[in-house]
C-alpha cells in the first residue's frame, strides 16, 4: 500500500455464525501465516478455524480451511450467492512497489497500461516470462503514479518473488531507473480476508461510516471499521459483490471476528473454488501456467491497447505473434452431459473424434445445476455451439463450447 496506516485498537468481539458458529479466538495476538499444522501457534487464524469447526487441509503450502462444521460445500456455495460468506485468503502474498519509476517498472514486468489507470484503482494483471508464458496472475491497485499495491498467488510465491527480485535489480540497475529507484516490500504476515455475496456490502456498511456506494467495483479505499483504519478493495473471486480487506498482522483475529455475524457465514475453499468456476475465473495451476500466454487463456483484455502493438514488456514477442497469427489454442468453457469432466479429461472432436484439447477445471455447478467446465481446445473449435466429446471416466460425454462467465456477475458498479 502507498502508506501503512497504523490502526487503533479495539475490544475483541465475541460472535456467533449461525451454521458455521463462527467464534472469535480466547486470545488477541496476531496471526502467523501457517505452511504446516507443525507451525501454527496459538492466536493465528489457523486456531481460529480450528476454534469453528474447520477441516483443514493443505493448499500452496498452507494449512488452509475447506469447509466448516456439518455445513457442506454445496449449502456454503449457495449462502455466498444468496447471502454472505467470509473466506480466509491470508496466503496470497501482498506487496506494496514504491519509487518514482515504480509505474515504468510495472508496466515492463506485465503489459498492463497502468499509466492511465485512475488511482485507487485495480486491474487483473499477468506476469510474463521471456517467451510470454503467465508465470502468476496477479492484482495491481494503484494508489499513486509512485506507489502500488500487488496480489499474486501464494502456490507461485517462491517462483514470484525471486523473479521480481531478478527483474527489480536489472531495472534499478539501469538507465530506466535514473529518476528513480524502486523498492519491493513483502507484506509478511498480513491478513487478508474477502467478504463476498450480495449482503455484504449492507454487513460492512453497519460497521463504517464511509459510503460504501462510492466504492465501486475495482476501486480500493482506506476505509475506517470499528476503530480500524483498513485498506478495502471492492471486488473478489466468486462473481458476486463484496470485498478483499487487507489487515495488519497484530489485528488480524480481532477484525475477522468483526465479519462473523448473521448472515455471513465462514466459508473455505470448496465453496471458493465452485464460485470461482461459475465465474468463468481462472486457477493458476488448473487453468493457467508458463507455456500459456494470455492470448490463449483468453486474457487478451488484461493487455493495454496501446501495448499491443508497441508496449516494452518481458514476453512481448511471444504475446504479439499469437495476437497477429492467432492462438494455437483457446481456454473456453463447457456444459457437459451425463458426469461431471474433471482436470485432465481429453476433448475430442466431435463426431471425428480428433483429440483437440484437455479439462483444465470441471464440477457440478450448484447453481446452475448443470455440469460445468473449462480447458483448451485447439483453435478453431472454440466457437460458441460447437459440439465437442469429453473422455469422462472412459465414456465419452457430450459437451457444448458454452461463453464464460456461466452466470452473470453481480458487481456494484454504482
Amino acid at each position: 500500500m502507498s502508506t501503512v496506516r497504523a490502526l487503533s485498537t479495539c475490544t475483541a468481539r465475541h460472535s456467533v455464525l449461525f451454521g458455521s458458529r463462527c467464534r472469535a479466538h480466547r486470545t488477541l495476538a496476531g496471526w502467523t501465516n501457517v505452511r504446516g499444522v507443525a507451525t501454527s501457534t496459538e492466536g493465528s487464524l489457523y486456531d481460529f478455524h480450528i476454534n469453528n469447526d474447520a477441516k483443514m487441509v493443505p493448499f500452496a503450502g498452507y494449512q488452509m480451511p475447506l469447509a466448516y462444521g456439518n455445513v457442506g460445500q454445496g449449502a456454503s456455495h449457495a449462502h455466498v450467492r444468496t447471502n454472505a460468506g467470509l473466506f480466509d485468503v491470508g496466503h496470497m502474498v501482498q506487496s506494496n512497489f514504491r519509487g518514482r519509476t515504480a509505474t515504468a517498472f510495472l508496466e515492463w514486468l506485465t503489459p498492463s497500461s497502468l499509466t492511465s489507470l485512475a488511482p485507487y484503482t485495480s486491474t487483473l494483471s499477468v506476469l510474463l516470462n521471456d517467451k510470454g508464458g503467465i508465470i502468476d496472475d496477479t492484482v495491481i491497485t494503484k494508489h499513486s503514479e509512485d506507489a502500488y499495491y500487488v496480489v499474486t498467488n501464494a502456490g507461485r510465491r517462491d517462483r514470484d518473488l525471486t523473479w521480481v527480485k531478478e527483474k527489480l535489480e536489472e531495472w534499478n540497475d539501469s538507465d530506466r531507473a535514473k529518476s528513480g529507484k524502486v523498492e519491493h516490500e513483502v507484506l509478511e504476515d498480513w491478513g487478508l480476508v474477502a467478504l463476498q455475496g450480495p449482503a455484504a456490502a449492507q454487513y460492512l456498511q453497519s460497521l463504517t461510516s464511509f459510503d460504501l456506494r462510492e466504492l465501486t467495483f475495482g476501486k480500493s479505499a482506506f476505509v475506517p471499521i470499528a476503530g480500524f483504519n483498513l485498506h478495502v478493495a471492492r471486488g473478489g473471486y466468486t462473481g458476486e459483490d463484496g470485498f478483499e480487506i487487507s489487515i495488519p498482522p497484530s489485528q488480524t483475529a480481532d477484525v475477522t471476528s468483526l465479519f462473523c455475524n448473521a448472515p455471513v457465514q465462514l466459508a473455505g475453499l470448496g465453496a471458493r473454488d465452485s464460485l470461482r468456476l461459475e465465474a468463468g475465473m481462472c486457477l493458476y495451476g488448473n487453468d493457467l501456467d508458463e507455456d500459456t500466454t494470455p492470448v490463449e487463456a483468453g486474457l487478451t483484455w488484461v493487455i493495454g491497447k496501446e501495448r499491443k502493438e508497441t508496449g516494452d514488456f518481458i514476453g512481448a514477442e511471444g504475446v504479439r505473434k499469437h495476437l497477429k497469427d492467432g492462438p494455437p489454442r483457446r481456454r473456453v468453457g463447457f456444459i457437459v452431459d451425463g458426469a461431471p469432466a474433471r482436470q485432465g479429461a481429453q476433448i475430442y472432436s466431435s463426431p471425428q473424434k480428433e483429440l483437440i484439447g484437455a479439462v483444465t477445471s470441471g464440477i457440478p455447478s450448484p447453481t446452475l445445476g448443470k455440469n460445468i467446465a473449462m480447458g483448451y481446445v485447439k483453435s478453431g473449435f472454440h466457437k460458441k455451439g460447437t459440439e465437442v466429446a469429453i473422455d469422462v471416466r472412459n465414456k465419452m460425454r457430450k459437451a457444448v463450447v458454452t461463453p464464460m462467465p456461466f452466470m452473470k456477475p453481480n458487481y456494484w458498479r454504482g
